[in-house]
């Protein structure tokens, strides 16, 4: 099953290292970031799933709720949850799915079998409080996940969302946006954007960021 942005992400209930999980109840009104790894005691997973921990409020700000996916079962995340912690001086608070069954991994398409037809590729989701998916990425197995983009994205997501405007290339949070071009009434966009906004061309207006 290949998902695609837009679709509603696939709901499940899966064993993890915080209990069984129904994951559209879990998850709530908030957004959710749902990232596999081939396998527990992998280095690379290991500064992930550390990393991931340091952003708690990151995500927290953000209202977006962090979950794992590996195929091992709970006694071996529990084991290997003791070793982030130690080793990335951090404390793992977040679910990682003991996905034994690849029920998940299934319905999420993270077996690849051309890459390995065991162990789960390196996917990562974000879905937003409908359940739908909007972003999906994939990485091998040997380049660890840039999460610090993750998070442009998902400040991406939350603002054009709430205005009616795109982010250009390399954007930052703060830096100017696009006004999307379907916006064409004057009145409208003097309202929208009280700061102003300049024309490079008549398809590409950028204007500062909204507040809010």
């Amino acid at each position: 099953m290949s998902i695609r942005l837009g679709d509603i992400a696939p709901d499940f209930e899966q064993d993890s290292s915080e209990g069984s999980i129904r994951f559209h109840e879990w998850l709530g009104d908030s957004w959710g970031v749902l990232f596999s790894h081939p396998a527990d005691f992998t280095p690379v997973c290991t500064t992930e799933l550390g990393y991931t921990a340091k952003l708690k409020d990151a995500f927290a700000q953000r209202n977006v709720k962090a979950i794992a996916l590996s195929v091992d079962p709970v006694d071996s995340h529990i084991k290997w949850i003791d070793d982030i912690n130690e080793t990335q001086n951090t404390r793992v608070d977040f679910p990682i799915l003991a996905d034994a069954d690849r029920k998940v991994s299934e319905l999420y398409d993270l077996i690849h079998p051309n890459a390995n037809d065991t162990l789960t590729v390196r996917s990562l989701f974000i879905i937003d409080p409908n359940k739908k998916v909007r972003l999906t990425i994939t990485y091998p197995a040997s380049t660890g996940r840039n999460f610090n983009e993750i998070l442009r994205v998902i400040d991406s997501l939350q603002l054009t969302d709430h205005h009616k405007v795109a982010t250009p290339a390399n954007w930052q949070d703060g830096d100017e946006v696009v006004i999307v071009p379907s916006l064409k009434d004057e009145d409208e966009i003097k309202q929208r954007f009280p700061k102003g906004y300049r024309v490079v061309k008549p398809y590409l207006r950028l204007t500062p960021q909204p507040n809010g």
